[in-house]
């Protein structure tokens, strides 16, 4: 009787297996809310008809609420999400931990080399790479060619902060809501800290000297945050202090922005049809001060499978997916060429169709081209990161410093006094981990 009933239940899975049926497996993915992104959501849908065992759950998530969730879960292996949305910060560092799938063995077609070296190099941990990158991102300067145009100004290709100073001045016009300059103001690592870490490079400062000491004490970093927030509060917008990437993408979009330093990635979002200024913006360069280095940064949004998911096959297939030759092909068909996501393969930048249909691509390739994480600063520092320092203790003193510079921009505590609080949690921060652990970064 056994035997008859195990035979029977075989015929049956024979029966099930006959008919193309199959178990599904779903994948969770936790994904930034960058447009990019939620155009990716959307094309999915392709990847689904082609896998039809592989059903797609998305949580899109604000950038700085992600970090913290994905952080979380990877660090106590809470198994909640099959794809993570994670930077050129994180990859390294959790690839050392073990905590992340080392994305070897891609299809051949995937044509791993055709990445661009900075962008492969920030993803990868002793040269094996551990996510794949979405797009790739350095940070230049958009501005209105219209009101440029009308105030009688040039914007040089490789601008100076003295230049950009003056011309946000010239440009202001607060009757009609258009301000001279919008920069990050929002709290966080990734939003105003990205920014004013690069401008900091700019002007000569460092987060720590070679003895990890933080020298937030210095005459260079006064000189990028008393520069920072006297411009903003003359010549940007109102309640600087709230406004990110995303908020200031919708001001300049909005026409109400002369000049904005930001990622690359936005070149995309500014030009296209339904942008107010899509046929005035031009692209330069991020701006220096004269000392060898510029104020752009480098970064990649890109897909990583934690070592906790139980869907590792299908998540590897996914992720090849997403990031494939075939995938932009698929936006440009979908959406046409400029909204293809950018700074990841070479071969994009020798496509004549994408050159001619997208201003800002020659920008934002020299852009990441001209980043250079090993040596981010003017002196010589011990640690390597443009826009971020890459030690795990980064996520939160740059978080708290973020904080007690965007409580300066909104004149809640003096600059001096912003600049003593980021120096004393920085250097506790630090003391904290040499005793506890003996960081071999510090």
């Amino acid at each position: 009787m056994k035997l008859r009933m195990i035979s029977v239940a075989g015929a049956a899975i024979l029966a099930l297996a006959s008919t193309g049926l199959q178990a599904e497996t779903k994948l969770t993915i936790a994904m930034v809310n960058n447009g990019d992104m939620i155009r990716m959501q959307r094309l999915s849908e392709a990847f689904e008809k082609a896998n039809p065992e592989i059903k797609l759950d998305w949580v899109v998530l604000e950038e700085n609420v992600l970090r913290q969730r994905v952080t979380t879960d990877i660090a106590t292996k809470g198994g909640q999400f099959d794809v993570l949305s994670i930077g050129t910060y994180e990859a390294p560092i959790w690839a050392k931990r073990g905590w992340l799938v080392t994305l070897d063995g891609l299809p051949a077609d995937y044509d791993v080399e055709d990445i661009l070296p900075p962008i492969r190099q920030g993803l990868s941990f002793k040269g094996k790479m551990y996510a794949v990158p979405f797009y790739g991102e350095s940070s230049f300067t958009m501005y209105r060619t219209d009101l440029f145009k009308k105030a009688g100004l040039d914007m040089p290709e490789k601008p100076t902060w003295d230049f950009i100073k003056d011309a946000a001045r010239k440009l202001t016009d607060k009757s009609n809501e258009v301000y001279g300059i919008c920069l990050r103001g929002k709290p966080g690592w990734g939003e105003n800290m990205a920014f004013l870490t690069a401008m900091a490079n700019s002007y000569g400062a460092r987060w720590f000297d070679m003895n990890w000491k933080p020298q937030f004490d210095g005459e260079a970093w006064k000189a990028t945050i008393t520069d920072y927030v006297e411009l903003m509060n003359e010549v940007g917008p109102p309640d600087a202090s709230a406004k990110g990437y995303k908020e200031n993408l919708a001001l300049f979009r909005a026409g109400k922005c002369a000049i904005w330093i930001d990622a690359t990635a936005a070149g995309q979002f500014v030009t296209n049809a339904d942008s107010d200024v899509a046929n005035s913006v031009g692209f330069a360069l991020a701006p220096d001060k004269g000392l060898g280095k510029s104020a752009n940064w480098l970064w990649a949004w890109a897909l990583a499978i934690p070592e906790s998911s139980h869907n590792k096959d299908a998540a590897k297939k996914f992720v090849a997916w997403a990031t494939s030759k075939h995938y932009l092909e698929l936006v440009a068909t979908k959406d046409g060429w400029p909204n293809v996501p950018p700074g990841t393969r070479r071969s994009l930048y020798e496509n004549r169709a994408y050159l001619d249909a997208a201003p800002f691509a020659r920008t934002t390739l020299a852009s990441i081209l001209a980043a250079d994480p090993n040596h981010p600063t003017v002196e010589p520092v011990p640690y390597t990161g443009i826009q971020f320092v890459a030690i795990p203790e980064f996520q939160s003193i740059g978080t708290a410093v973020g904080n007690r510079f965007a409580a300066a921009l909104s004149g809640t505590i003096p600059i001096d006094e912003a600049l003593g609080n980021a120096q004393w949690v920085t250097g506790k921060v630090i003391e904290r981990a040499r005793f506890l652990q003996g960081h071999s970064a510090l």
